[in-house]
């Protein structure tokens, strides 16, 4: 038996518990290949399902929780920190908290396939003000039901994956070089990638202040809001005569935005990037007077600037909406987190 076998035999369980913790705690190592190889050692007898699902769903469990009590505490700024220190744009809590409004505590079990997602799901729970009792069910089923796929996949193939760790255990330390050099040029691959999106979209910001100055001359400015159905829910006020739009939304209907005024879009995550990506699209539409505010709305609320309350139906305004009766969208309702 090769020494990487040796090793997972003997402390298969510690392995398996800190892969999926650091896996769900938000660090880019993928817990995938050794689950896959913990399902092959069952196959041989090396292993038990229970070592094997217990562990993993422990280590899951526990990263979950924290991040579970980490939404209770800070709300939607936890998603904020998200934003920051994942290495994928920041559109990826945008897209699980539209996926969580729409399916509930079902997308907490189906996350856990998909990289960038299960992280963000369980801060998303605490902030929807979801019951500790009723996370712990679902969220401890998506921590079995994962392990358990994956380990299964191995079972399957036990004999392929047991010839390749075979192949680098007789490889030795030269195994670990290459597959630190495959992680590292992942990450560095997803870090350019990400650069690359902001360098794309340095589009020249309004500030707040300049916001409200302009708004306080009278100015005829459209100000849209393009913040998700979740974060809606948890704080649902909107910039002083704002419109709210969908990201999809404003993309299918740009003929609609007025090209004679400017028009300032904002969001929630720190570095803008929604409001800068829509900015960019638009633009390329010819619609050349729109600009991100800078900070988004924490930024507004920051400065004391007057908010009102979202309504359900945003049509008949004075100000920025009056001159625009063609934009009349309805409010989308969080489902029941059933």
């Amino acid at each position: 038996m090769s020494e990487t076998l040796a090793f997972l035999v003997q402390h298969g369980a510690l392995v398996l518990f800190v892969m999926l913790f650091i896996e769900q705690i938000g660090i880019p190592l993928p817990a995938a290949p050794f689950l896959l190889a913990a399902g092959a050692l069952v196959a041989t007898g090396e292993m038990n399902w229970v070592v094997l699902l217990g562990s993993a769903a422990l280590g899951g469990l526990l990263a979950d929780l924290i991040w579970y009590q980490l939404g209770r505490v800070r709300g939607t700024r936890i998603l904020g920190l998200l934003c920051r220190i994942s290495i994928e744009p920041d559109s990826c809590v945008r897209s699980t908290q539209e996926i969580f409004s729409r399916y509930g505590m079902r997308a907490i079990v189906g996350s856990k396939f998909v990289p960038g997602l299960s992280t963000v799901m369980p801060p998303l729970a605490a902030i929807f003000h979801v019951s500790i009792r009723r996370f712990l069910f679902f969220d401890l089923l998506a921590c079995i039901l994962y392990p358990a796929v994956i380990g299964s996949l191995g079972f399957a193939f036990s004999d392929q994956l047991l010839g390749i760790l075979h192949a680098l255990g007789r490889i030795g330390h030269g195994a670990i070089i290459v597959l630190g050099g495959l992680l590292g040029a992942y990450l560095g691959y997803k870090y350019f990638q990400r650069q690359r999106l902001l360098r794309k979209l340095r589009i020249a910001r309004i500030s707040v202040d300049e916001l409200h100055r302009k708004q306080e001359a009278g100015e005829d400015l459209l100000v849209v809001d393009l913040r998700s159905a979740a974060d809606l829910h948890n704080d649902p006020f909107i910039i002083k005569g704002a419109l709210h739009l969908h990201l999809h939304e404003l993309e299918r209907r740009h003929l609609e935005i007025p090209r004679d005024r400017d028009v300032v879009l904002y969001c929630s995550c720190p570095n803008e990037v929604t409001s800068a990506r829509t900015a960019w699209l638009l633009q390329k539409r010819g619609i050349t007077r729109v600009r991100p505010l800078g900070g988004g709305i924490n930024a507004w609320r920051d400065h004391h600037y007057p908010l009102e309350p979202y309504t359900s139906e945003l049509e008949g305004r004075p100000g920025n909406c009056q001159a625009q009766p063609q934009l009349r969208l309805r409010a989308t309702k969080s489902p029941c987190l059933s």
